[in-house]
């Protein structure tokens, strides 16, 4: 279903995250690195169709300049490094080769892709640019189900 959903294979090793209540996947968390051993930034991605299409339309009316105009500055940079470290504490064990870098969707600073905020939030992260996205697109995160080891 997740490959359907991405309209390709996956090519990180995934769980899903988050379901709608009929158990439709809406986030998937995935590893750190790829099968091949590249770096995997996106740590969580958002895979439900409805809301991929809701945060592009507000992406094309300027949401990400609006997200990045309207949230604290500090509260970005602390929910980035949060995010990186979560993401990891999941490399393996004496890894060696290729890091992911940056917080969400591998950013260092700043918004890039409200798509990974909305994800990383439903997911159990504290993001500001995910909740200014989803109060912009009145997304109701009790909707949503989320898997109990990726609470948090």
């Amino acid at each position: 279903m997740v490959a359907r959903l991405l309209g390709r294979e996956p090519e990180a090793q995934f769980t899903v995250a988050v379901r709608r209540a009929d158990g439709a996947p809406v986030v998937i968390v995935n590893a750190p690195l790829l099968g091949d051993g590249r770096p995997m930034p996106t740590r969580y991605w958002l895979v439900d169709p409805d809301l991929r299409e809701a945060v592009s339309r507000l992406e094309a009316e300027g949401g990400v300049r609006q997200a990045a105009a309207a949230v604290d500055p500090g509260e970005l940079a602390r929910a980035h490094a949060a995010y990186a470290a979560e993401r990891d504490a999941t490399l393996p064990a004496g890894h060696q080769g290729p890091r992911p870098t940056g917080g969400v969707g591998g950013t260092r600073q700043g918004v890039k892709c409200l798509h990974a905020h909305v994800a990383w939030l439903l997911a159990g992260g504290d993001d500001p640019v995910g909740r200014f996205t989803a109060d912009r697109l009145g997304i109701d995160s009790t909707a949503f189900v989320r898997e109990s080891r990726h609470e948090g």
